[in-house]
């Protein structure tokens, strides 16, 4: 007897113990960027190296489940204040939405700082506290936040929750402005995070380019025809517009998005997020025969419904295939990159995958 409760007991532990482990699984980013005038460059070197940092989450611990938000700000009298996209698996959005953020306004030198911070905290989805689970924020900007606006909460205010609820709060500098300096110093102090100061434009942007980029390009091409958009046309413009992002982004960062894609947990199909037949049926997250005829791909609505499975399921075939061959191409571009420098030290990209080094639990 004594020996089934002992052996009960180390299942449990172990079952405990496993649990722990896939619950650390787990990395929230949330990007906080001052979206005004003077921050051109940042924002144009985001946009080519968003996919080079998600792809160094995922060198650090491969079986990371990683989200990514998203908050532009400005400040009152600009043409918003705050714009926000919640945490999501959905990289290719995030992506989607960086890309259309421009550097605009901005007259006095305060921010508004603190509402973007606010809404950081508030608004972003973050796992609750008890959750285990990396929580970083990167609060990147050139100005410091304005003092005066009696409506806000405060950043000492809402960095204090921040660190309650586990979440990090790092800071980077662009430029060389003292009281902003100062404030970002402080802010990181109270976030337990780091405090970096960079360029004013960012940074060297460094874009690497392999002797795998065209050849990953031309499989990831062959894979985006496996894709079935399929739903709302919403949906289904959506899913276009993740598979256009290969063919519209140079070689270098079209490979950086199929790395990602490709060794993430998130990344089962071609693409992030949901809207494609092929993967949704795969990962049990949709049925061909509860689907809409309206719904459907034109490609399956030309078939007859006894031919629509094995359509599918040839796709879904073909698709493993391909992705063998682009897994074997992105090993030999990640070993190549290794031995490259893929980033300037004094640049954005280079200052955030080295915190998030320190700051992500390996797996």
């Amino acid at each position: 007897m004594r020996f089934c409760l002992s052996l009960i007991f180390i299942l449990l532990l172990s079952l405990s113990l496993s649990f722990q482990a896939a619950a650390r699984s787990r990395v929230e980013m949330v990007f906080v960027l001052d979206t005004t005038g003077s921050m051109s460059g940042l924002i144009e070197g985001a946009k080519k190296k968003i996919w080079a940092i998600a792809n160094a989450v995922v060198d650090q611990n491969p079986q990371a489940e990683i989200y990514m938000g998203l908050v532009g700000y400005r400040d009152l009298g600009d043409d918003y204040v705050t714009r926000h996209f919640p945490l999501t698996t959905d990289i290719q959005s995030i992506y989607a939405r960086l890309l259309t953020f421009e550097a605009k306004g901005g007259g006095d030198t305060p921010e508004s700082v603190n509402e973007a911070l606010d809404v950081a905290l508030g608004r972003m989805g973050w796992s609750d506290g008890k959750e285990s689970a990396d929580r970083i924020l990167f609060l990147v900007g050139d100005a410091p936040p304005h003092m005066d606006y009696e409506q806000d909460r405060k950043y000492t205010e809402i960095i204090r929750e921040a660190a309650a609820r586990s979440i990090i709060v790092n800071t980077v500098l662009c430029g060389n402005l003292r009281e902003t300096a100062r404030v970002w110093k402080e802010m990181a102090h109270l976030g337990k995070g780091e405090y970096m100061a960079i360029p004013q434009d960012g940074g060297t942007v460094v874009v690497v380019v392999t002797p795998y980029d065209d050849s990953i390009t031309i499989i990831q091409k062959k894979l985006n025809r496996t894709i079935l958009p399929y739903g709302a046309a919403a949906l289904k413009r959506v899913v276009e517009e993740k598979a256009r992002q290969y063919e519209e982004a140079p070689a270098p960062r079209a490979a950086d998005i199929s790395s990602y894609v490709n060794k993430s947990t998130a990344g089962k199909g071609v693409i992030t997020g949901e809207g494609d037949l092929v993967a949704d049926i795969k990962e049990g997250r949709a049925r061909l025969d509860k689907i809409k005829e309206e719904e459907l791909p034109e490609a399956l609505r030309a078939l007859p419904p006894a031919q629509r499975e094995a359509h599918v399921r040839g796709l879904d075939e073909e698709r493993a295939r391909l992705s063998e061959e682009l897994a074997a191409q992105v090993r030999l571009r990640d070993e190549y990159i290794s031995g490259q420098s893929s980033a300037a030290p004094d640049s954005f990209d280079a200052n955030v995958v080295k915190t998030l080094k320190k700051q992500i639990k390996a797996e």
